[in-house]
């Protein structure tokens, strides 16, 4: 008997860290994925084998928040005794690194593949539920949003709270973007925490710069709405020097951000939880996407052509 799960990678196209606060935000799948697949075997113990392309140093830097997040998947699905003579293999074509979603969708991949396994059944709500447990091994305290993307895939609109809101923002054809990888593996949980602490500094400065950041969501969800990529590509560039202002930016993310925007990428900022990972670059239209990859590329960065918009039908 066997499980199979994907869980997508994700881009948060704007007010990731800011969404901690309750400040909404809009995130997508994108279009590459994580595979768990689980076996049962004779034995008494519990087996990982890890199969995905990562940045260097990624899987062993994340490993003991992997083990972690493992336990706190078993025990939030019931399975605590069941965990022994089960092996669990993670695969996909999602190259895993920071600002990409990587431990979200390793956590969605998972529990779906435990719940085919046992035959549990779950909702996607319910894992869902689930895979947000399993990212607070990584994140301390995640808003979710990673997750949710992860799960559902398309893009959605996000709001953390009791309960989390979540709205469907449709598209009518996924977008081209490139992501480009810092090389650099972020610790999130020090990311949000260094927010923190600035934030309680100069509660003034900041109340000012997430009340544009909230302004800019809303006005970024009509410009989506409407596919005006080109307003979405000034908002995504404010979003960037927003995030600068709070200091999640990094020399690296800024120095390829620059080079997006010098190619004509319509914006280009940083995604996810900064401090090095992943920037990603609106690039609608093939030629455009590219040239933004190949200048990332030139200069020794390695990058990602993927899509934003996907919905989890369209690889099922």
């Amino acid at each position: 008997m066997t499980g199979e799960g994907i869980g997508f990678g994700k881009a948060i196209l704007f007010n990731e860290h800011f969404v901690v606060y309750g400040v909404p935000a809009i995130v997508s799948a994108i279009g590459k994925y994580t595979v768990a697949k689980v076996t049962q075997f004779e034995g008494s113990e519990f087996k990982f084998e890890d199969n995905r392309g990562a940045t260097p140093s990624y899987k062993k830097d994340k490993l003991d928040q992997q083990k972690d997040s493992f336990d706190r998947i078993f025990k939030k699905m019931g399975l605590d005794d069941s965990k022994n003579g089960i092996k669990i293999e993670l695969g996909g074509n999602l190259y895993v690194a920071s600002g990409i979603g990587a431990s979200a969708a390793s956590c969605v991949a998972v529990a779906r593949a435990l719940s085919e396994h046992f035959n549990l059944n779950l909702s996607d709500d319910e894992l869902n539920d689930i895979a947000y447990e399993g990212e607070k091994g990584y994140h301390g305290t995640p808003s979710g949003i990673d997750n949710t993307a992860s799960t559902f895939g398309g893009l959605i609109w996000f709001e953390k709270g009791e309960p989390n809101i979540m709205e469907k923002i449709s598209l009518p054809t996924p977008v081209r973007i490139v992501m480009g990888n810092t090389g650099k593996v972020a610790d999130t949980t020090a990311a949000v925490a260094g927010v923190r602490e600035r934030k309680e500094k100069d509660p003034e400065k900041y109340k000012k710069i997430f009340n544009r950041a909230e302004n800019i969501a809303y006005l970024a969800k009509r410009a989506l709405q409407e596919e005006n990529y080109k307003e979405v590509g000034k908002l995504m560039n404010e979003n960037h020097k927003l995030l600068q202002q709070i200091g999640v930016s990094s020399r690296e993310l800024d120095f390829l951000v620059s080079i997006a925007r010098e190619q004509g990428a319509l914006g280009a900022k940083l995604t996810g939880g900064g401090l090095g990972g992943n920037m990603f670059a609106l690039t609608p239209g093939k030629d455009l996407q590219e040239n933004v990859a190949n200048a990332i590329e030139k200069e020794g960065f390695q990058v990602l052509k993927t899509t934003i918009g996907v919905a989890r039908e369209s690889v099922e």
